[in-house]
């Protein structure tokens, strides 16, 4: 393992580090358990919260500023090996969701933090997940927005998951959306099937939410997509376990129109952990920050007093 060397450097100072910048929104580069260089920016004042994007293999620019969530709080927004700013791992294994755990643990080293604010969104809630069953000691608050919630043994039902996008049938891109998103679910992650799916994860297909739907997308992050459950063993009863260390509180933030992860599976999953709470966001999907941002902000800012 190589050492990154800068585990106490202050969050927003120039360190030069791998050839990186630390100046808010600049890329700043740092030395990972094996040798990858990975990439976070840092934007906003206050108190760091540090967050993970999901898709999985997406980059952090579709998370933009978390509809404001900047003006509150200093987010460290990371890039997951092979995504965006971070290099491609020697080892292509460790896509794996698992196997990205060290990553946020080192950069909680490289951040010089005893204890982090951690958020995470879709995909990125699992690896969220997997480091809080690892690492419990080292959270002091954890939101999970609209997270994926299969390695703790909950998936949404068949029927509501129906019933919520039959909501949407009359909308004119709607046959072309679900037959997009059927071949996704059948393993057909090709990009025109993302493109052409993204009307049903947005509580209104504006304008706004048609400029969000493919920011941090890339071909080359297909292969960090198709790793990250690759050859992964679910064990939902040790992980429930593990959390069960956890004391920080935690937040599962909803969108009341979101197929994808409803309110019921967010209410399912609150008694995993030991202090929970379940917020439920009016009017949003799966990307609650770009359908409301003063509402998304508000419920994270209160949580995160």
């Amino acid at each position: 393992m190589r050492s990154t060397g800068f585990g106490q450097t202050p969050i927003g100072v120039h360190s030069g580090a791998g050839g990186g910048e630390s100046y808010n929104g600049v890329v700043t580069r740092f030395t990972s358990y094996d040798g990858t260089e990975l990439g976070y920016r840092v934007i906003g004042e206050g108190r760091p919260l540090v967050c993970l994007p999901g898709g999985p293999g997406r980059s952090v620019d579709y998370l933009g500023d978390l509809g404001g969530l900047d003006k509150a709080r200093q987010l460290v927004l990371l890039d997951p090996r092979g995504v965006g700013s971070s290099d491609d791992p020697a080892d292509p294994a460790t896509f794996r969701v698992d196997r990205l755990v060290p990553d946020v643990e080192a950069l909680r080293a490289h951040l010089g933090l005893d204890r982090m604010d951690l958020l995470a969104h879709s995909a990125g809630a699992e690896l969220a997940t997997l480091y809080a069953a690892a690492h419990p000691q080292r959270l002091s608050a954890l939101v999970l927005v609209t997270p994926g919630l299969g390695l703790v043994g909950i998936d949404g039902n068949e029927q509501d998951f129906d019933a919520a996008l039959e909501r949407l049938a009359d909308e004119p891109w709607y046959p072309t959306a679900r037959a997009a998103l059927e071949k996704i679910m059948t393993g057909a992650l090709s990009m025109d099937a993302f493109r052409d799916s993204r009307p049903l994860f947005y509580g209104r297909w504006t304008e706004t939410a048609k400029a969000h739907a493919t920011l941090g997308t890339a071909e080359r992050h297909q292969a960090q997509r198709l790793g990250y459950f690759a050859g992964l063993t679910v064990d939902p009863p040790s992980t429930r376990s593990a959390l069960k260390r956890l004391e920080a509180p935690v937040l599962l933030l909803a969108g009341d129109r979101d197929a994808m992860v409803t309110p019921a599976m967010l209410r399912q999953a609150a008694p995993i952990f030991n202090n929970a709470r379940v917020a439920v966001q009016s009017g949003a999907a799966h990307f609650p920050w770009v359908d409301d941002p003063a509402a998304f902000t508000a419920i994270i800012s209160a949580f995160l007093v």
